[in-house]
């Protein structure tokens, strides 16, 4: 088996590489470029001149992603010329009140959702992560680590079952090993998968465990409120023994939705169920006869606070998609501002 087609390339990225080009992966991103891996092993890699300048910061390459390259004449690097097209694409909004969308992985097959058995469990927080999961193309699996510190794992397996339509859930210890073989089921040859969660829930033992190596540091949380510090300052695309590939993600502090309208109805088919169900198609789900999701809560088939949750995501995710329609209103009036100034600034031809 060829180099690349171990790192998951197949007939369909063959059909989009340009002429002339070569195939390769990015599995390292720093300051001053990437590390991508080819057919000829794994090479230092910079963006053309022409791709830097023509394209915005958020269309450059990212980790996992696959790459049209030009070898350096009598080196092994690289030197990028096109990007090509994603399978999937897992984002973030930027934190602070910027619109900015941030790429957190791309050509994923799995989205590992990591948190742990401990303070850090929290079902509220899951459910944004599952939003952003399906949204992404990827589809989404819920790791829960660290289960050698919990008393009854299966507790927890039940609340996160109860939101998790249509996901599968497993527990892991990657100390003791118990549950480890699940990732298996996933991470077959040429496969990839990314660990998503806070610092700190063990997504870097994890990589160690998977690897049987101590490739990534692993620093202790405080016993206080199982914080952890940021282990992971990069992101890297990890070839497994069983031929799968992972990338490891630094912790997020917070995870700001970006524009993931699908991903909310998939993560919460239970209510987008209910609200079908409504004697009025319009219903707002307040005060209206015959209203599917109020008899819902009355009498305890819905959560109150799952629903709560539901509806703090939908205004966000309005709220985004309004900053975001501000935001292109704003750059195209700027566009045509710079366009209006130069045309004054051209001297008139004489007849």
């Amino acid at each position: 088996m060829s180099m690349i087609k171990q790192y998951g390339w197949n007939e369909s990225f063959e059909q989009a590489l340009p002429d002339q080009k070569l195939p390769g992966r990015v599995i390292l991103e720093h300051k001053s470029g990437y590390r991508v891996m080819t057919d000829f092993g794994e090479w230092p890699a910079t963006l053309s001149g022409n791709y830097r300048h023509s394209h915005s910061r958020d269309e450059f390459p990212s980790v996992g992603d696959w790459v049209a390259l030009e070898q350096m004449p009598g080196e092994d690097k690289g030197i990028i010329h096109q990007l090509l097209p994603r399978t999937s694409h897992f984002t973030r909004k930027a934190a602070g009140e910027t619109s900015e969308i941030q790429t957190i992985a791309v050509n994923l097959d799995y989205v590992f959702l990591v948190m742990s058995l401990n303070h850090d469990f929290n079902v509220r927080r899951l459910e944004r992560y599952m939003v952003a999961a399906w949204d992404s193309g990827a589809m989404p699996v819920v790791v829960l680590t660290k289960s050698d510190q919990c008393v009854d794992p299966a507790i927890y397996l039940k609340e996160v079952a109860a939101a998790a339509f249509g996901i599968d859930v497993f527990a892991v210890s990657a100390l003791t090993g118990a549950g480890m073989d699940a990732f298996n089921r996933y991470l077959t040859v040429g496969k990839t998968g990314a660990l998503l969660g806070s610092s700190g829930v063990g997504k870097s033992s994890l990589i160690n465990a998977l690897t049987h190596s101590d490739k990534m540091a692993v620093q202790d949380i405080r016993e206080d409120d199982s914080k952890g510090r940021h282990t992971t300052t990069h992101r890297e695309l990890v070839l497994l023994p069983g031929g799968g590939l992972l990338i490891d993600t630094p912790g997020m502090r917070e995870f700001q939705l970006a524009d993931s309208a699908d991903g909310l109805e998939s993560s919460f088919q239970d209510i987008t169920s209910l609200a079908a169900e409504c004697r009025f198609r319009d219903c707002s789900h307040q005060q209206e006869p015959g209203c599917r999701i109020q008899s819902a809560l009355a009498s305890g088939e819905l959560p109150e606070e799952r629903y709560a949750s539901y509806l703090k995501l939908l205004r966000e995710l309005d709220y985004i998609e309004r900053k975001s329609d501000l935001a292109k209103q704003q750059a195209e009036r700027a566009v045509w501002k710079q366009r209006t100034k130069e045309s004054r600034s051209r001297p008139v031809k004489k007849r």
